[in-house]
């Protein structure tokens, strides 16, 4: 029991990365599906960021001016969302819920675009 009343933080931390490593997991294997719907996939990192490495495509609009270009989403296709960890992507799936968007997936890194 003091195990883990000491580590109870990085055990909640490992558990975090864990449920967002199997979230990306889960999206990635519904990719060609999605794909196959017509989704867009939104690469939600800096400009400077999806320059120096991208999937070929997907459409950069940062997670900043996100709420800004919505219009260029449509809203009747599902919407795949990621950046360099997740953590943007799950920013830009909250803000795309909050605004209509029915079926938006966070698919975590942009390198998990790469299936």
């Amino acid at each position: 029991m003091d195990f883990f009343k000491q580590y109870w933080p990085l055990l909640a931390l490992s558990a975090w990365f864990g449920y967002k490593w199997w979230r990306g997991r889960r999206v990635r294997t519904m990719l060609p599906q999605l794909k196959a719907q017509g989704a867009t996939l939104l690469d939600v990192r800096s400009v400077t960021e999806f320059a120096a490495g991208n999937t070929p495509g997907t459409v950069n609009i940062p997670l900043d001016v996100l709420s800004s270009r919505l219009a260029e989403i449509p809203h009747d296709k599902p919407v795949v969302v990621g950046c360099a960890s997740g953590s943007r992507s799950g920013m830009a799936r909250m803000l795309l819920r909050k605004n209509g968007y029915a079926l938006v997936y966070n698919i975590g890194s942009w390198r998990n675009f790469q299936r």
